[in-house]
């Protein structure tokens, strides 16, 4: 009888007593133990059992749960005596991030000091012990939501300290989810205040701690070592580029498809694989988003699990937002490591763009990455958005070079992919909500482009330019790329609505001045084929804007982009050309 697949579970006690789907993972904690390192920052893309993870290390390791073993009867960690004895024999200090999501940096500082003031009422049996002396039990009662810098940073040190006084061993320390606050830092502006105050807490709970036996943060990002871990040169970093751990943090093939045929769905497996198969791990491929998987397994239908909900533009308030913020389009978009990858890629500049159009495509880029984040240059560099969206789960990397591949002083590349058609999707929707203002306008274009309607695709051009022209723009110094941001966008645009219709390329060789757009029908008997090429407006060289849209039409007959399509066998009545012409947010189209 297959097993019920409960959903949004996180708590590995209530997991297993309740005998919901659960893939045994305990083999996490011996390979880990093993190990021998002092603090372990695993980073993995979001929903793919990190908070699961540290529930079940917690359960294992904490004298709280001294005596409940049988939680881990049956799994693979109970198999070995070592580790049975082990069980529930250190004082654990466990907490949680994730919900850390403050808008300002005075409400995040209080909110991670009433996190830490919970952990000391929790712990308030250490207060009475003899153990503690007064000046410990002084600092006990300084402990509170309006502690000081200095008191808040060193709150899990001295736990710890009392801790070990209390039980004579040293503690573990679990953070989970550790970058969320300093993803709202970045997005809302006060990236650097928060940096200080993290980098002396995580300083004195992980590196000048004697009563530390061992720590674990978990995260979707690598924070770079000069932000916020520049004094622990005891950090084990493990990423998505690492084999340790690597089949410990989602489902391996084999997993999932035990759980098909558990579930009644074995003849799903080949649309399994192609919707939601495709991280890779280190060296490990097949890997599978649990989250996806579990929904699938409960409701059977193929469709975006991951992450749809977070590219929900919230255009309405948007517009509302001052622009003073060192980052206000970010506010368009829930703030999430999610909307932030969206942000980055909207707001892109055209090397960025042009290269989401070929993983769009199916095709793969190559570029050098960088594993750590550094959040305050991420605007416009174009390594820290790929990196990101690697380290977020959207990508994977098919190959790499190492350093001895490439001449000294070159950066290796990676070639990298969408990670499966999911993620395809996902990003699909995404980029229809860059159009949502102007959704039926943008749409009645699309129609007018097909049937070739000059009027109204003028008519509809326009109010989609009007309406969401500035949504492209990065809210900051303007540089001159709004249009350039805009129409790149476009195209995306267009691939996204008309995949099913055309092979959309793009010759992608200018910056400011040009970008042509081939539309080649994929049933050319039903659909014309369509050249596209933009130009903004150049009032040196141009009075009007049908100057504009002549010196479009030239340079399309003059360098002949039909050549290509004619070459396929599509006759020169079936190919329709079109100049778009831009000022500002005007455009013609002729």
């Amino acid at each position: 009888m297959a097993r019920t697949v409960a959903i949004g579970i996180q708590d590995f006690e209530n997991l297993i007593q309740n005998k919901y789907f659960y893939i045994d993972k305990t083999s996490f904690i011996s390979e880990w133990w093993e190990s021998g390192d002092s603090v372990t920052l695993i980073t993995r893309p979001r929903r793919f059992g990190k908070t699961l993870n540290m529930s079940m290390v917690e359960r294992f390791f904490s004298v709280d749960f001294a005596g409940q073993g049988m939680l881990f009867h049956g799994l693979s960690i109970w198999e070995d005596e070592k580790y049975r004895k082990i069980q529930g024999t250190y004082p654990v200090i466990s907490l949680s991030f994730a919900n850390v999501k403050e808008k300002d940096y005075a409400s995040t500082r209080k909110k991670i000091c009433q996190m830490l003031k919970e952990l000391y009422t929790n712990h308030s049996f250490l207060f009475e012990s003899p153990a503690l002396k007064e000046g410990d039990k002084e600092f006990f009662r300084r402990v509170s939501i309006d502690m000081d810098d200095v008191d808040a940073a060193m709150a899990l040190h001295y736990l710890s300290k009392f801790l070990f006084l209390y039980y004579g061993k040293k503690v573990i320390i679990l953070l989970d989810e550790y970058d969320t606050p300093m993803q709202e830092a970045y997005v809302n502006g006060f990236w650097d205040e928060l940096v200080g105050f993290t980098r002396n807490m995580f300083n004195a709970a992980f590196k000048t701690n004697p009563w530390l036996e061992r720590g674990i943060m978990t995260g979707i990002t690598r924070i770079s070592k000069e932000s916020i871990f520049s004094d622990l040169n005891n950090l084990e970093v493990v990423t998505t580029t690492s084999d340790k751990y690597a089949t410990s943090f989602g489902f391996v093939e084999e997993e999932v498809f035990e759980a098909l045929e558990e579930c009644g769905l074995a003849d799903k497996k080949e649309q399994v694989k192609k919707w939601y198969d495709g991280f890779i791990f280190g060296g490990h491929r097949d890997i599978y988003n649990p989250w996806s998987i579990l929904n699938f397994l409960d409701k059977g239908k193929f469709t975006t699990y991951w992450a749809p909900e977070d590219y929900h533009l919230q255009v309405a308030g948007s517009r509302q937002m001052s622009a003073s913020s060192h980052l206000a389009p970010c506010f368009r978009e829930n703030t999430s490591s999610n909307s932030l990858v969206g942000t980055l890629l909207r707001e892109g500049n055209r090397k960025i763009k042009e290269k989401f159009e070929v993983l769009l495509q199916g095709e793969s880029i190559r570029t050098p990455i960088d594993e750590q984040i550094v959040y305050n240059k991420l605007d416009g560099n174009e390594r820290a958005v790929w990196s990101l969206l690697l380290t977020s789960g959207y990508l994977k990397v098919l190959s790499c070079e190492t350093y001895q591949d490439v001449p000294e002083g070159i950066q290796p590349k990676y070639e990298l992919a969408l990670t499966n058609l999911e993620v395809k999707l996902m990003f699909g929707n995404m980029i229809r909500d860059w159009f949502s203002e102007a959704e039926a306008d943008y749409n009645d274009f699309i129609k007018a482009l097909l049937v070739g309607d000059i009027k109204a695709m003028n008519a509809y051009m326009n109010r989609v330019a009007l309406g969401i022209f500035s949504y492209f723009d990065t809210g900051k110094n303007p540089s001159g790329e709004e249009p350039e941001r805009f129409y790149h966008g476009f195209v995306l645009g267009l691939m996204v609505e008309l995949q099913d219709r055309y092979y959309i390329t793009s010759n992608r060789e200018s910056g400011f001045g040009r970008y042509d757009v081939i539309l080649e029908p994929k049933n050319p008997k039903n659909n014309d084929a369509i050249l596209i090429e933009f130009k903004v407006h150049d009032p040196e060289d141009e009075t009007t804007l049908k100057d504009t849209v002549k010196k479009a039409q030239q340079q399309i007959e003059e360098k002949h982009y039909a050549a290509a399509l004619e070459a396929k066998g599509i006759p020169k009545e079936c190919i329709r050309s079109y100049g778009f012409a831009f000022e500002g947010k005007k455009v013609l189209i002729g």
